[in-house]
């Protein structure tokens, strides 16, 4: 009988989830220029924590003080590090290292397209986690979390229509072809992606001590799914109520 392959081995390898580099491209640089119009101020210290290749961050890194990028698969490092490592502004850390920064440190954590990827206790124990990582003032950003009940029909619209204006409807068809027969497939019926309402999310946040509103828009592309602003309740409370 096969090993099932779990999430993390998934990724730590080449995978057919971009239905060309065009399409990778122009993924990863929608999500930095998202994540630039989160940063709160130049001298801010941000984390991208489950980042992927993150092809932008050193456009990214040069709006904010400090940069960390994290993945939890090595293959994603080797190749973070070797693109950046010249940029004295980004620092590539594991998943597991994240818990050796500084507590109380960060401006700011985006955590964009991981949430479905984690069990409930991971998901529970990593929003601790970030908790004690963020400043009073700081904020963490949980995007393209998927709504329950989301047809996969509804994500192929999304990437034909982000396909069609980007210039590579083509091979998003073929992808979605591959796709179709692919591991992620595989994967994603024997091992699921977790969904969440926007209650439950919202709850989640509230017992991990934030206090957390909808996004407007989510990150990325696909506005069928759903992101979250969160801060430490304590800077909710400490808020001057004249300047809400």
């Amino acid at each position: 009988m096969a090993v099932l392959m779990n999430w993390r081995d998934y990724w730590n390898q080449d995978t057919p989830i971009y239905a060309s580099e065009r399409h990778k491209l122009l993924h990863y640089r929608l999500i930095a220029n998202d994540i630039i119009g989160l940063i709160p101020s130049s001298d801010a210290i941000a984390l991208d924590y489950g980042c992927g290749e993150a092809l932008f961050a050193d456009k990214v890194a040069a709006r904010c003080g400090r940069l960390y990028l994290s993945d939890a698969a090595p293959l994603v490092r080797e190749r973070l590090n070797g693109r950046f490592r010249d940029n004295g502004r980004i620092t590539v850390l594991s998943t597991d290292d994240v818990a050796d920064l500084p507590d109380a440190s960060l401006d700011l954590i985006v955590v964009n397209s991981l949430v479905q990827y984690l069990s409930l206790d991971e998901f529970r124990s990593l929003l601790r986690l970030l908790h004690r990582k963020l400043r009073s003032d700081g904020r963490l950003v949980l995007g393209d979390v998927i709504p329950p009940d989301i047809s996969p029909l509804t994500d192929a619209k999304a990437l034909l229509a982000f396909a069609w204006r980007g210039g590579f409807l083509r091979s998003a068809v073929a992808s979605l072809t591959r796709t179709a027969f692919s591991e992620y497939r595989t994967i994603r019926e024997e091992v699921g992606l977790a969904q969440y309402s926007d209650e439950e999310i919202i709850d989640l946040l509230e017992d991990a001590e934030f206090s957390a509103e909808r996004a407007a828009r989510n990150l990325g592309h696909n506005q069928a799914r759903m992101t979250y602003l969160a801060r430490p309740v304590q800077a909710r409370e400490t808020d001057d109520p004249a300047e809400r």
